[in-house]
């Protein structure tokens, strides 16, 4: 079964982490925890979820993971800020490995300016962020493009894990 990479750190939205870690293992694929230092515990924001880092995303081979999950809240706007899940994020686009994206996560790869030419879908606030980075938003449940796929928010998680799932029982 499938490695999935999860970039991941303090102010995650704690239900689009904890609904996909439990639909990614139930279905026998093994989760990764990428963060900024390993060993660290970070925190979900309204529930206090704690996940242990680990890996450092630095020392992190995308070639080493079958696909890439990011959950949205502060998160990936807070892991943007530093250098290594930025250039993580870039290496693993290069890869065409499977990429989940949903909520605010778009936020990181808008920093690592991979999204040009590409189509997907976040949360509304980060939907002119997409544009600027030369993206088409869409406004849909779930948008596939290639590799990737992307969700608005919670309420839009069964069909998001449905998509990835089968995604992944296809690579």
């Amino acid at each position: 079964m499938a490695v999935i990479a999860i970039l991941i750190d303090d102010m995650f939205e704690d239900v689009e982490y904890t609904t996909p870690a439990k639909a990614f293992r139930e279905a026998g694929h093994s989760l990764v925890h990428l963060g900024l230092k390993k060993g660290a515990e970070v925190k979900g924001k309204k529930e206090g979820t704690v996940v242990a880092i680990d890996l450092e995303t630095g020392s992190a081979d995308p070639a080493a993971f079958d696909a890439l999950f990011i959950p949205g809240g502060y998160s990936p706007d807070r892991l943007r800020a530093h250098k290594e899940p930025v250039v993580f994020a870039r290496a693993f686009m290069e890869t065409q490995k499977p990429l989940f994206l949903i909520c605010h996560a778009p936020q990181l790869l808008i920093s690592a300016r991979v999204l040009e030419g590409r189509k997907l879908t976040g949360w509304k606030s980060v939907a002119v962020d997409i544009k600027n980075a030369g993206a088409e938003y869409i406004d849909a449940p779930v948008v596939i493009d290639g590799n990737m796929v992307s969700s608005r928010g919670p309420k839009d998680l069964p069909q998001f894990l449905n998509t990835c799932v089968e995604m992944l029982s296809k690579h």
